[in-house]
């Protein structure tokens, strides 16, 4: 299926084996990871169409669906569960109707979703006709061409996946010291996903130049590994930054924020008005760059903009800081989410966090692994 920006193999978790490292190396098999060119598989070579969802009826009070959401790592023999992923998010609740794992109602149902990585739940409101999910409509996202029906999500339940609040070192900006680079002003920020901001122009970006040769400044995204990674050590998620970046997992993200400026779409080559968004951001995930942006980045974006004293919430205009609908830029286009966030005492608390995706299911049928699974009995 493709979600959102993004596309994967989604699984009944009762298809595959409870073992975990049987079922990774079966993924992997299925993906023909780890290789750059995924030839042998289904992967699409690219961090954003080698993604997976497992996915389950929920036994808990508060969930219709329970989701496991895995980055199928290229360069390296590994299924990532530490993150989710907002786009992947999008076709659950389309794969639950379609494969009767929720009752369907017209015209929308609304499915609570339980996902393992986050220990949060996320509510997918999803367009049904004739008991199945609505796939044509009219709704465009930047990324995917062509259009879709609208799929809703709102992350308002999963601020703090880290257990330690919105703000988990429970500053809105510090400095934070990184080894060889020196010391960088920065925000972390967990809703949705762990993140860290940093204002593009104090790496050297104008939000001016060609992506293309964004994409291609190795320099520069090596400095964002060792940002990212100096945060995971800092958040105790790595025991140094020496073993973080021998993985280069996918969490937390690092996202490069600025105010708006005039810019050329990546994929259509048209320019973007500053008049047209709030904030421009680029992310960097998994050793790679976002070609547009993500859905969980998205809503941790939004989150970060809304906080006093980040350094996201600094280089929006006031305006922008009292919208229910925040708009970011990003290199193929705009995405737009809703937000609201209030003070809670000494702390915030998300309201809401939603954003709207299309879904489209792609194929389905059997996939034939490599001949070591023929000898192996659990299968």
């Amino acid at each position: 299926m493709r979600g959102g920006t993004s596309k994967g193999v989604y699984f009944h978790a009762n298809d595959l084996p409870s073992d975990r490292a049987l079922r990774d190396k079966i993924i992997l098999d299925i993906y023909g990871a780890p290789d750059i060119t995924e030839i042998d598989g289904l992967g699409g070579a690219n961090v954003l169409t080698s993604k997976t969802a497992i996915i389950s009826r929920s036994s808990r009070a508060d969930a219709d669906i329970v989701y496991t959401f895995g980055q199928v790592m290229i360069n390296e023999p590994l299924v990532d569960y530490r993150i989710n992923c907002g786009n992947i998010s999008a076709g659950v609740g389309p794969f639950a109707i379609d494969e009767g794992l929720v009752p369907a109602v017209e015209p929308v149902t609304k499915i609570r979703i339980f996902n393992t990585n986050t220990q949060k739940v996320i509510t997918a409101e999803v367009p049904v006709k004739n008991g199945k999910a609505v796939v044509a409509g009219d709704y465009q996202i930047a990324g995917v061409p062509g259009t879709g029906a609208k799929i809703t999500l709102d992350f308002a339940q999963t601020g703090g996946t880290l257990g330690k609040g919105l703000l988990p070192t429970g500053l809105a900006k510090e400095q934070l010291p990184v080894e060889g680079l020196g010391a960088f002003t920065v925000s972390i920020v967990d809703a949705a996903n762990p993140c860290v901001f940093v204002k593009a122009s104090d790496v050297g970006l104008t939000g001016t130049e060609k992506f293309e040769d964004v994409l291609a400044n190795d320099a520069l995204w090596a400095k964002a590994d060792k940002i990212r990674g100096t945060v995971a050590v800092k958040l105790g998620m790595f025991k140094d930054l020496a073993s973080y970046l021998a993985i280069n997992p996918t969490m937390p993200f690092c996202i490069f924020v600025q105010s708006p400026v005039d810019y050329l779409n990546y994929d259509t080559g048209k320019v973007v008005p500053a008049s047209s968004y709030d904030l421009k951001g680029t992310i960097r995930f998994a050793g790679a760059v976002h070609r547009a942006y993500s859905g969980t980045g998205s809503v941790c974006t939004a989150v970060a903009a809304m906080l006093d004293g980040t350094v996201a919430n600094e280089v929006i205009s006031d305006a922008a800081k009292k919208t229910n609908v925040f708009r970011i830029g990003h290199p193929s286009g705009v995405m737009e989410d809703e937000i609201q966030v209030v003070k809670d005492g000494a702390d915030y608390k998300i309201l809401r966090a939603a954003y709207g995706r299309t879904a489209r299911r792609i194929m389905e049928g059997y996939i034939h692994l490599k001949p070591w699974a023929d000898d192996v009995a659990a299968l």
